[in-house]
């Protein structure tokens, strides 16, 4: 018996957010940050710790909302973060979200890698929809409209 392993593709998205990097790894771990990932859905519920559960449903997408969810993997603050992601738009198969947050000069270089995707649709969807959330986390952060405690 032969096993073949499905190949997969990985999407990577970066921004250069002007503030320290452990400012802005607590400002997207955040659900009041507008920008951020868990900013502004219907439903949240959100435990970000080793193992800990995440699921959001944004009702805008439709009548019954775009639930996502998984787990946390690893969070080292404040130069990582690593979530499984699973959605109607994986098709249902887990996926692997890892940001990290490296200084770069005055401020942070945010990457975000989304790996095991599985096919080039899918991750050319995901990468629009992960460069819109960076931009607008990066858009909150560069205008100053909010700033850590």
């Amino acid at each position: 018996m032969t096993t073949t392993l499905a190949k997969t593709v990985d999407i990577t998205v970066e921004r250069t957010i002007p503030a320290p990097p452990g400012e802005v790894f607590d400002a997207w771990l955040d659900p009041k940050v507008p920008g951020s990932l868990w900013h502004g859905h219907d439903k949240l519920i959100f435990n970000p710790q080793g193992d800990g559960l995440w699921y959001l449903l944004t009702l805008v997408h439709g009548r019954n909302g775009t639930p996502h969810y998984g787990r946390f993997m690893e969070l080292n603050r404040p130069r990582l973060i690593q979530h499984s992601w699973v959605s109607p738009h994986t098709l249902g198969e887990e996926s692997i979200v890892t940001v990290t947050f490296e200084k770069e000069g005055e401020g942070t270089l945010l990457t975000l890698v989304h790996s095991g995707l599985a096919n080039e649709a899918m991750a050319n969807a995901h990468e629009k929809g992960w460069s819109s959330i960076l931009d607008n986390f990066s858009d909150t952060r560069v205008s100053g409209s909010h700033r850590l405690k």
